[in-house]
């Protein structure tokens, strides 16, 4: 299940429109339709690509649970796991932080249920040393 810089690449446009059409898609990276097509084939078949979903904004569903996870990894594996985090349905957005921390993930759920699937999911990846997560409840600001 190998994921080159292509693949990541193919995954943030699909993540950011999953509607787009590979036409759209194959210009936008440079390659053939073709190339497009059986390239989300086998993301499809090995599993990287999950499924396809409407987004909401974060205040159109009130019963939308966010959380946020702090993540550690593992040596020079960053690039590896944020590859795999980008093609996790429940990984809303992907941030790039230092400190004791990694990586930050803003995730999305229905219910709890839900959210404990995308921990499980997200702390089975390999190459995430360690995570914290923290259930948001509310916001007092925004930009």
């Amino acid at each position: 299940m190998a994921i080159d810089e292509t693949d990541q690449r193919l995954l943030a446009m699909l993540r950011a429109d999953a509607r787009a059409s590979v036409a759209v898609l194959a210009h936008r990276l440079g390659v053939s339709r073709g190339t497009v097509s059986n390239r989300i084939a086998r993301l499809e078949k090995d599993g990287i690509i999950a499924g396809y979903t409407v987004q909401l904004r974060p205040d159109v569903d009130p019963h939308d649970i966010a959380a946020w996870m702090s993540i550690a990894v593992e040596g020079n594996r960053t690039r590896e796991v944020i590859a795999i985090l980008l093609g996790e349905p429940g990984v809303a957005s992907l941030h790039d932080t230092n400190g004791r921390w990694d990586l930050l993930a803003e995730l999305r759920a229905s219910t709890l249920t839900d959210l404990a699937g995308v921990l499980e999911r997200v702390r089975l990846i390999g190459g995430i040393r360690d995570t914290e997560t923290s259930i948001h409840l509310q916001t007092y600001k925004t930009c």
